[in-house]
């Protein structure tokens, strides 16, 4: 089942990213070693619609719509910045500091999934 939503095109990303997570089991267990929690994203498109999705490095290592159970950081971004952050152009702590990406929960958890995004790259070529 996809996670992309057509309203949304980073959406895609999504896909993307739990196929780098579960690429094979040792993968999964690294990703939720590196991670250890729920990583919530509400994306805003241009139409000014927003929509959820969660990527759970606490137990299971899946992504999914969302924002997931009890999530340890939420993500709030614009759908285009989304995409410039998974594909490597853009740079979180940037997005943060001009106050693009807005982090509510643990905002050093944030950082974990730094490595995460950058293997889904390098998996998906995004």
């Amino acid at each position: 089942m996809s996670l992309k939503n057509d309203n949304f095109p980073s959406s895609a990303a999504f896909d993307a990213i739990q196929a780098a997570i579960n690429a094979s089991d040792a993968d999964r267990k690294d990703a939720i070693k590196k991670g250890k929690g729920v990583f919530a994203f509400t994306l805003k498109n241009k139409a000014g619609e927003t929509d959820s999705w969660h990527i759970d490095l606490k137990d299971t290592g899946k992504v999914g719509k969302g924002l997931g159970q009890k999530p340890n950081v939420t993500m709030t971004l614009s759908d285009e910045d989304f995409s410039s952050l998974v594909a490597g152009k853009a740079n979180a702590q940037r997005l943060f500091m001009s106050g693009k990406l807005k982090v509510s929960g643990d905002v050093m958890k944030a950082t974990k999934l730094d490595p995460i995004l950058k293997k889904a790259q390098t998996k998906a070529k995004l």
